[in-house]
């Protein structure tokens, strides 16, 4: 459960991102210059109920590790 940082509401977890006017999404990756070098997986969103907070997550961190 990820509690929200502005008001401490429970977070709608497990949102994706989109990108208008593409089929595409986005990947994160820890580097840069390699076009699928370091690739982390596609981030998650959770959104506020609330107050409409958005935080952007992945959800296995491990792979920062390495």
């Amino acid at each position: 459960m990820r509690k929200c940082i502005r008001c401490g509401s429970e977070m709608k977890e497990n949102c994706a991102i989109k990108v208008e006017g593409a089929g595409y999404g986005i990947v994160m990756s820890s580097d840069e210059k390699k076009l699928f070098g370091g690739r982390m997986g596609k981030p998650k969103v959770a959104v506020c109920p609330k107050c409409g907070e958005v935080s952007i997550y992945i959800e296995d961190p491990q792979r920062l590790q390495s």
